[in-house]
């Protein structure tokens, strides 16, 4: 387990103290992928280069599986590590060596004899499938290939943990999705604690358990992602849950003021629905219940995350009162959770 116990982070400049990382406190379970996202400044970097000793915290403390990392002396740290993988946004990678070169590298820093090195390259190769590609250099990779050796070489050491600092963030979207399955095979197979940083939702959404949304330093808002996608609370976290939704929330806004001025006797009600519920025929099913009714669907998006499809539905709904509230009552039946909405989300 990685736990931040009332972590602060201040760092002194010419200009004054400023404050990075401030009262974080959060729990990341053993073979969990757990994703912390954040907008540019927000303090994501910093916040993950404490989990390996490349910043120590001014106040609180960070404990990896029972070691205070920040107790640890100069060896100990170089051994914990060890099982600390790291994945960088530009690839890190050494330009002079092959493939197989620059897995091999950090287990030359360990002093691991040449056979194990050969050997457990060759595995790592296999396990994130650049096969035929052992003996090309970077320059004649493509940017997926390009990381998929940058999370070899970070594996290479067997880490108990693997760190993803923006990893995808300078790829285009179907390499993003390619790298992400990746990641998602590798902690399936291995087991293996992943820690995510980023600022694209979609990343969170695809493949983390539980995120954190970090800004101004402070955690603000944490949870498992199909509760926050659900449910979002902060003001920024509705904005990266919307950002993978079109139209915006303003847009979405301003015609619901306009529908309820405009119907003023009429109800809109948002739909929330995951796994299962999402194939369910609710428009479809409302209607031949209330044939009476005037439906108008407003928006709609369905979106699948690790834990199953989650989606939500902007209906408006004309017609009289008693068929209204008989509608709204069978949607309770049907187990569907519903809001009616009296102004602009």
């Amino acid at each position: 387990m990685i736990e931040f116990k009332d972590v602060s982070k201040t760092f002194t400049t010419d200009k004054g103290n400023v404050t990075a990382i401030k009262d974080v406190n959060m729990k990341i379970e053993d073979g969990e992928i757990f994703g912390i996202v954040g907008y540019s400044g927000a303090g994501k970097t910093t916040l993950i280069r404490m989990l390996n000793g490349l910043e120590t915290p001014t106040t609180g403390e960070v404990d990896v599986n029972g070691t205070k990392i920040s107790d640890l002396e100069r060896g100990g740290l170089r051994k914990k590590r060890h099982k600390i993988g790291m994945i960088f946004q530009h690839f890190n990678l050494l330009w002079s060596r092959t493939v197989r070169k620059n897995i091999e590298f950090p287990l030359e820093i360990a002093k691991i004899s040449k056979a194990e090195r050969q050997k457990k390259a060759e595995e790592l190769i296999k396990l994130v499938g650049l096969e035929g590609k052992e003996d090309a250099y970077p320059s004649e990779l493509s940017g997926g290939q390009k990381q998929r050796v940058g999370v070899a070489r970070a594996l290479a050491n067997d880490p108990e943990i693997l760190l993803s600092d923006e990893a995808t963030s300078a790829l285009d979207p179907q390499t993003t999705d390619e790298v992400l399955d990746l990641l998602m095979d590798i902690n399936k197979r291995l087991g293996i604690t992943i820690v995510l940083i980023t600022h694209e939702m979609h990343v969170i959404r695809k493949i983390c358990d539980h995120v954190a949304v970090l800004d101004g330093g402070k955690i603000i808002e944490t949870g498992e992602v199909l509760e926050v996608f659900k449910h979002p609370k902060q003001p920024i976290t509705k904005r990266f849950v919307y950002s993978e939704v079109a139209p915006s929330p303003e847009d979405t806004n301003v015609v619901v003021e306009q529908l309820l001025k405009e119907y003023p006797n009429g109800r809109i009600i948002q739909l929330t629905f995951h796994g299962n519920q999402a194939n369910l025929p609710i428009v479809s099913e409302i209607i031949h219940q209330f044939p009476k009714l005037r439906i108008s669907i407003i928006e709609g998006n369905i979106h699948q995350t690790a834990e199953g499809a989650i989606g939500s539905l902007f209906l408006q709904l004309i017609g009289d009162q008693e068929d209204i509230d008989g509608a709204l009552d069978y949607l309770k039946t049907m187990r569907v959770e519903t809001e009616v909405i009296e102004h602009g989300r």
